[in-house]
């Protein structure tokens, strides 16, 4: 049997690939996840054969779910979304499987027919692994070439501080005391110095902002922040160590004692920067 998982935020989507579903006996539903947290917690539990993963989803998309995963953790997967030409444009150039919603019924055969092939042949999951890889590397260089401040052409003004609503007053601080900003199910925070606290080793305080990361990524100095993943912005002078993960992908250990893993190709781009 295969061990099978659907991720998708829309119920009836769901029910409706599970009913497709029932017809091929090889397959077993073992989990189903509505949102990117509730995904990675069900891959990591069950460790599926194949996952049918949604792209566009709460908390985490769906390529960020498989960012998230170690790679050999990760199954095989075919990839389900509306219509999406940039993606879909990925999943093309890296050959890795997708169905468009509504999801036919012979695409869905065929497509099950080649992750049988694929779960029967150690081979072809390796090289399934290194497509997704690619895919993730992809679609990680792409924002990085999209991103605000890769074209510096023309004059820019930059924060120099943040106003943060606290309880019943706005905080203003400075942007050099801003460690790093992160968005998790779908919330930004700001992580500061915490001036208020004088202890030898540096503390952190925590905000939550109404900034989204591609907002704050547009108005921070590019030449001193830098978007270590789709989750992640960091401020470079509060990085002090680079700590060899997996797959070529650093953890960086900031101010505070912080961590923030950095993707792939973000890795190699920080590397670059900080002249590693």
């Amino acid at each position: 049997m295969i061990r099978t998982v659907i991720i998708d935020d829309e119920a009836p989507a769901r029910q409706r690939l599970r009913k497709l579903l029932s017809g091929h006996k090889k397959l077993e539903i073992v989990g189903e996840a509505e949102d990117g947290p509730s995904a990675l917690e069900l891959l990591n539990r069950e460790k599926p054969d194949l996952a049918f993963l949604d792209i566009q989803m709460p908390g985490h998309d769906g390529f960020e779910v498989l960012d998230r995963l170690e790679p050999d953790a990760r199954p095989v997967v075919i990839f389900t979304t509306a219509y999406d030409e940039y993606a879909i444009k990925a999943f093309e150039a890296n050959a890795v499987d997708y169905l468009l919603k509504p999801v036919p019924k012979d695409r869905l055969s065929d497509a099950i027919s080649r992750a049988s092939r694929i779960l029967g042949t150690p081979a072809s999951r390796t090289e399934l692994e290194n497509r997704l890889a690619r895919l993730l590397d992809w679609m990680d260089a792409t924002a990085v070439q999209d991103a605000p401040g890769s074209d510096h052409g023309h004059e820019q003004e930059f924060l120099e501080q943040l106003s943060i609503p606290y309880r019943d007053r706005i905080l203003i601080v400075p942007v050099t005391d801003l460690v790093s900003v992160e968005i998790s199910e779908g919330i930004t925070r700001v992580f500061l110095l915490d001036r208020e606290n004088d202890t030898p080793r540096p503390r952190l305080k925590q905000h939550i902002v109404s900034y989204t990361l591609d907002q704050l990524e547009k108005l921070l100095h590019p030449e001193d922040f830098m978007r270590v993943h789709r989750s992640a912005i960091v401020q470079q002078r509060h990085i002090k160590e680079l700590i060899s993960w997996f797959s070529g992908r650093f953890k960086l250990v900031l101010t505070g004692g912080h961590e923030v893993i950095a993707s792939r190709e973000r890795s190699k781009i920080l590397k670059d920067r900080l002249m590693v």
